[in-house]
């Protein structure tokens, strides 16, 4: 019986370092080319556009008395330290590839998935591949496995039957085999039997991750995620002396070729742990600007390609905004200003979508980036009904949350939202918890916001509050710069006005000591 486990592609680039060479910088890979998409990092100094500009104070540095921003001296090193840790080859080969799918069908025992089809798990992998530039998927198999992803086992008489298929197709030039991870020994195996490379799933999910990396952060995540995949490469390397180590010493040092790649591989690990602390205090800072100045702050979580992009379009009308019907087109948090029924101005975050059998390793890279979830007011959780999976997706999403260790109030109030009704006639939600919208339509808009504005007044501590105050004093102007005017009702004859605001608990606090004498209405 020959048991299938994972694969991972070789780190080419370690042995050139090791040699004692500097490894050429390799050219950008030529299968995808993805447009620089800023990290936007909105500062509420400002609420005009999206994501940043304003008169707050830069996240990046402090200022000098003059104004501009002191960067420190080992700044210019830091970045060349940065771009040298994200120069990698391309995980998977450059141009057009024509692909064969092979999807292991457990078809009983504990081991068989629940809430989904083998028909459905295939057109997901086809995604997957489509995502990428000039791949396509030419052939489909669905094979019976004992076990289920990593632990698939074909029969002997099984995989000798799917070479013969895979040999047969002269036109395929990869396999990818649809399991969360294979081990180096049995990619090894399969590629001399197909003639073929073989990939599993979180090669193909990691390379389109790189592939849709914009920002500085979200390429130093991917090249974090991808160090464990090479270490298990280096783990399954041939030991010569049973110790592990290997018996070839590099030049007299003492170390093995094996020791010398996993001291490389550790040192690479921390030094882009420490390049993204240093970007993590720059967000950190920007959320402490956010949460000062009261600005409510809903976080966008939901299945990849369920829409929250185009939802966060249609509720700020930001046409800069720019949605693709694809998996993982949003890989960096992006801030984006709108503004609720009562004119309370909000900021949407929108975040990287999830994927049921996501890689552990690649979820925990990206927790840093998802830590603004936890501190937002509001979470809102776009749902895909179209989807035919739209149950399972829902539980991946939950359960990812629940990982993220949100707080308990947070958790308990998500707002979920049903997106893509256009697609299903006649859809209404089974519960009154949920809102139902098409986002690329504008249906159902108007509820929505009505529900989100009742949620984050909830959430913030806000309150709506009729205030008389004197037009001669300072405080109409107080109201206009800490609260959210709605209406100035202008009482002449007693020289006062009746202001409608929505406003903070803490707001209203300080308007009390600072005029004692207005009223609340």
């Amino acid at each position: 019986m020959w048991a299938l486990r994972a694969a991972i592609r070789p780190a080419a680039w370690l042995s050139r370092v090791v040699l004692g060479r500097r490894a050429p910088r390799p050219a950008p890979p030529l299968l995808l080319v993805c447009p620089e998409r800023a990290f936007a990092a909105f500062d509420p100094g400002d609420l005009k556009g999206r994501g940043g500009g304003g008169r707050g104070p830069p996240a990046d540095g402090p200022r000098s008395r003059t104004g501009e921003v002191e960067e420190p001296e080992d700044a210019e090193d830091e970045e060349e330290v940065e771009e040298e840790l994200l120069r990698r080859d391309p995980l998977l080969p450059v141009g057009t590839q024509r692909v064969c799918l092979v999807h292991p069908e457990v078809k009983w025992g504990p081991g068989k998935p629940q809430l989904t089809r083998a028909d459905r798990q295939v057109a997901e992998a086809e995604s997957l591949v489509h995502t990428l530039d000039q791949w396509s998927v030419v052939e489909r198999m669905v094979v019976p496995a004992r076990t289920p992803d990593g632990k698939v086992a074909f029969g002997r008489g099984t995989l000798r039957h799917l070479t013969e298929k895979i040999r047969a197709l002269p036109e395929i030039t990869a396999v990818f085999l649809n399991v969360e991870r294979m081990a180096p020994p049995t990619k090894k195996e399969l590629e001399a039997a197909w003639g073929v490379q073989v990939f599993d799933r979180f090669t193909v999910v990691l390379f389109i991750f790189r592939c849709n990396a914009r920002t500085k952060e979200a390429r130093l995540q991917v090249a974090l995620a991808e160090l464990p995949l090479l270490r298990s490469h280096l783990s399954s390397t041939t030991r010569l002396d049973g110790r592990g180590g290997g018996s070839r010493y590099i030049m007299g040092s003492g170390e093995s070729l094996v020791q010398v790649q996993r001291r490389l591989l550790k040192d690479k690990e921390l030094k882009i742990r420490k390049a993204l602390d240093r970007l993590r205090d720059k967000r950190r800072l920007l959320g402490r600007q956010r949460r000062r100045r009261e600005f409510p702050v809903v976080s966008v979580v939901g299945y990849t390609n369920c829409g929250k992009t185009t939802l966060i379009k249609a509720l700020t009308g930001d046409d800069a905004i720019r949605p693709q019907d694809r998996l993982f087109a949003t890989l960096d948090v992006t801030a984006h200003v709108g503004w609720l029924p009562s004119r309370v101005a909000v900021i949407y975050m929108d975040t990287v979508g999830f994927l049921s059998q996501l890689p552990h390793s690649l979820i925990e890279s990206f927790s840093a980036t998802l830590e603004d979830v936890a501190h937002s007011d509001l979470v809102v959780h776009v749902r895909d009904v179209s989807h035919p999976e739209t149950e399972l997706q829902k539980a991946t999403v939950l359960a990812a949350l629940r990982g993220l260790r949100l707080p308990a109030p947070l958790l308990d109030s998500v707002l979920e939202v049903h997106n893509k009704v256009d697609l299903v006639p006649g859809y209404s939600p089974a519960g009154s918890q949920a809102v139902a919208v098409s986002a690329l339509l504008g249906h159902g808009l108007p509820e929505l916001r009505a529900r989100l504005e009742d949620a984050v007044l909830r959430a913030t501590g806000r309150q709506v509050l009729t205030l008389r105050v004197r037009l001669a004093g300072a405080q109409l102007s107080w109201l206009h710069q800490e609260a959210t005017v709605q209406d100035v009702d202008v009482i002449p004859e007693a020289g006062a006005a009746d202001v409608r605001v929505v406003i903070s608990s803490s707001a209203y606090s300080k308007f009390r000591k600072l005029f004692p004498e207005s009223a609340s209405q």
